[in-house]
This record gives structure tokens, C-alpha cells and sequence, in this order.
């Protein structure tokens, strides 16, 4: 049987009767649309971030965008981030109207460079959205620090980062708003698309709900601020609000196969994760680094084990974003990693057999390498 880098099966298997029975509740409501599922969902993920308020949306890019003009970020201003991250964050900068402003990651971590960051600020600065890349955070401190001296926003992209902890701080709790995707392959994952972002401000929590209704306030057809229909699904929202319960188990799981291939492949060739003192990581992904990994990745297939890049193409490479005229060369710690990070396979219900193999096929390559 093929490994993949990731798979729902196993979990459904042993969620199965909780799932269906979601489905089940929301069908037999009376209520498909913005209900008591989205609502108690909001509630409830707003309370294990330790924050007032949860928008729940249709999925991690709206909440990053929603987020970011809740916290008054439109044309003309400026949002840093990182270059080494999913283009949808990067994509929903763009459909605000802002530009993007790249500054590079750390060697060790893959994280954000905070030193860097005072270096990108010009009068046009609005916002920094720091990424908390394959499942730890950037140091917060220093991206706070800089921000309160500088009168900029805060939105932390949570979207791989559920449940993780910075000195026992919740990733999403530190900034002005947070946003997080709900993709399937997320730690907290829906069975479809979902999103969300939290914050404590009431101001921001009330221009997110009018954003993601079409810019109307509480009556139906009164608008204020023109804006596109970006619901959370309440079938989706129920599944969430059970799994929420099971988020912290689902992390014990992704660490305990972090463990393993610590064991497994510590003494290898391999970078492995370097996780960042004071650092909770949850896992979202295994991302490991070698300067052979084509090849790596090309002799473990006759394995029958499919790895994943993430990123081969860092954003400012991409054509799609020429217009923000970052060259090639500027961001030489991303450009690097692109050519040499990967990921090895990883979600909870990764049984310690197939875990195994992945190890002994690993290892096997590397000496042949």
C-alpha cells in the first residue's frame, strides 16, 4: 500500500459514527445556514484561544483577507510577511489591495527573520502578518515590540498552527486578530473548506461579521460596506465543534510520530525540525532538509512513499506576483530551502508500522545517496 504524506481515512474510520452524526444534527435542525452550529463553534474555538470573539468563514485565505481589512488594511498600505509560506497568504495581501512586503526566514527554523523586520517598515506600513510556519510560532515578542513602537496591526496566519504554544500562549492570542484555515490537512481540519479569526477587539469582531455577509450589519439587505458572501458552513462548523474537543489528542499524536522519527532519523544526514526554545510545535507538517532531496524524494516512490515540498517555489518567484517586483536573490535563506526542504509523512493515525517503514526506506536511501 502507497504512503502518502497525508490521509483522512484512518481518521474517519474511528471518528465515523460523530462525523455522520454532524451531518445528522445540522440536517435535522431546521437551521442550514448561519445557525447554532457556526455560532457555538465561534463560542467555543474563541474560548480555547483565550480570546472575546470567532468569525468563523469559508476558508483560511478570506480569513486572512477579512482580517486584515477588519484591521483597516486596504490600497496603498503595505503588510510584511515571509516569502517561504502557502501563496494564499500572500494572495489574500494581494485581493485587499495592499502590497506585499517580504523580509527572510531564519536558517535553523524556517521562521520569520524579526530581525529584519524594522528594516521593511516605510510610511506605508500597515500591517505584519507573521506566519507560524509548519506548526510553531514566530517570536512574538519581538514582532509586538516592533509593532506597538511603530503603531502597526498585528494578524498572526495561524492556518498551521492550531493548538501550538509560545511560553504557554496560545498561537492567534497575541496579535490584534488571528486567522486560520480548517483545510482537511490542517491540525484542526473540516471535511471541506472553513476558516476562521479571532480577536478580542470588539470593533474588528464587527466589521469581520458584516465582511463575510455581504457588508450588511444584522438586517438582510441593508449595506454598509459592500462585501462578498464568506460564510463558514454550518455542516462544516458542527464537524468542527466536535473535533475541537479532540484537538489537543490529535497534537499528542503528531508529536508522538515527531518523536519516533526523531529516533528514527537523528542520526542521519537529515536537518531535522529545530524546534525554538519555548516553542509548543504541534507538526502540521514533518518539513526535514538535504541538499540531495530530489533525489531523495524520486528513489523513495519505488518505495511505494509519496513526500511533499513545502515550498519548491518561494512567493516572490512566482509570475503571478511580479508585480511586486521582488528579485530573485533578496530573499537568498528561502531561495535555499526551496531547492532542499521536505516533508515526511504526518498526521495523527499514522500507526507506528507504517511510520517504521518510512524510516528504514529513508535511512536506505540516504546510504545510497
Amino acid at each position: 500500500m502507497t504512503t502518502q504524506v497525508w490521509e483522512y481515512l484512518t481518521e474517519y474510520e474511528n471518528e465515523r459514527e460523530d462525523i455522520l452524526g454532524a451531518v445528522q444534527q445540522v440536517f435535522g435542525s431546521g437551521r442550514l445556514v448561519l445557525g447554532e452550529s457556526v455560532l457555538g463553534f465561534e463560542r467555543e474555538f474563541a474560548a480555547y484561544h483565550g480570546v472575546d470573539h470567532c468569525v468563523g468563514v469559508d476558508n483560511g485565505t478570506n480569513a486572512i483577507k477579512l482580517g486584515l481589512q477588519a484591521l483597516g488594511v486596504g490600497p496603498g498600505d503595505e503588510v510584511i510577511t515571509v516569502s517561504n509560506t502557502a501563496a494564499p497568504t500572500v494572495v489574500a495581501i494581494d485581493s485587499t489591495g495592499a502590497r506585499t512586503v517580504f523580509v527572510d526566514v531564519r536558517e535553523d527554523d524556517f521562521l520569520m527573520d524579526t530581525d529584519q523586520l524594522e528594516a521593511a517598515i516605510t510610511d506605508r506600513t500597515r500591517c505584519i502578518l507573521p506566519v507560524h510556519l509548519y506548526g510553531q510560532c514566530v517570536n512574538m515578542t519581538a514582532v509586538k515590540e516592533i509593532a506597538d513602537r511603530h503603531g502597526l496591526a498585528v494578524l498572526e496566519d495561524c492556518a498551521q498552527a492550531h493548538g501550538a504554544r509560545q511560553s504557554g500562549v496560545v498561537a492567534g492570542s497575541t496579535g490584534d486578530a488571528a486567522a486560520f484555515s480548517f483545510y482537511p490537512t490542517k491540525v484542526l481540519g473540516a471535511y471541506g473548506d472553513g476558516g476562521a479569526t479571532i480577536t478580542s477587539d470588539p470593533e474588528v469582531e464587527a466589521r469581520l461579521r458584516r465582511l463575510r455577509y455581504y457588508g450588511m450589519d444584522k438586517q438582510y439587505y441593508t449595506v454598509s460596506t459592500p462585501a462578498h458572501n464568506s460564510r463558514l458552513d454550518e455542516v462544516q462548523a458542527e464537524i468542527l465543534r466536535r473535533k475541537l474537543t479532540r484537538l489537543d489528542s490529535y497534537v499528542e499524536g503528531r508529536r508522538d510520530v515527531a518523536r519516533r522519527y526523531a529516533e528514527g532519523l537523528g542520526d542521519t544526514a537529515l536537518q531535522l525540525p529545530r524546534i525554538v526554545p519555548g516553542n509548543e510545535h504541534v507538526y502540521y507538517v514533518y518539513v526535514v532538509r538535504h541538499p540531495r532531496r530530489d533525489d531523495i524524494i524520486e528513489r523513495l516512490k519505488t518505495y511505494d512513499i509519496n513526500l511533499n515540498i513545502s515550498y519548491p517555489w518561494p512567493i516572490h518567484t512566482m509570475t503571478g506576483f511580479a508585480h511586486l517586483d521582488c528579485r530573485a536573490g533578496s530573499l537568498p535563506v528561502t531561495e535555499a530551502l526551496a531547492g532542499e526542504i521536505f516533508s515526511l509523512p504526518m498526521y495523527p493515525a499514522l500507526d507506528p508500522d507504517r511510520q517504521d517503514k518510512v524510516i528504514h526506506a529513508v535511512r536506505e536511501v540516504l546510504e545510497t545517496l
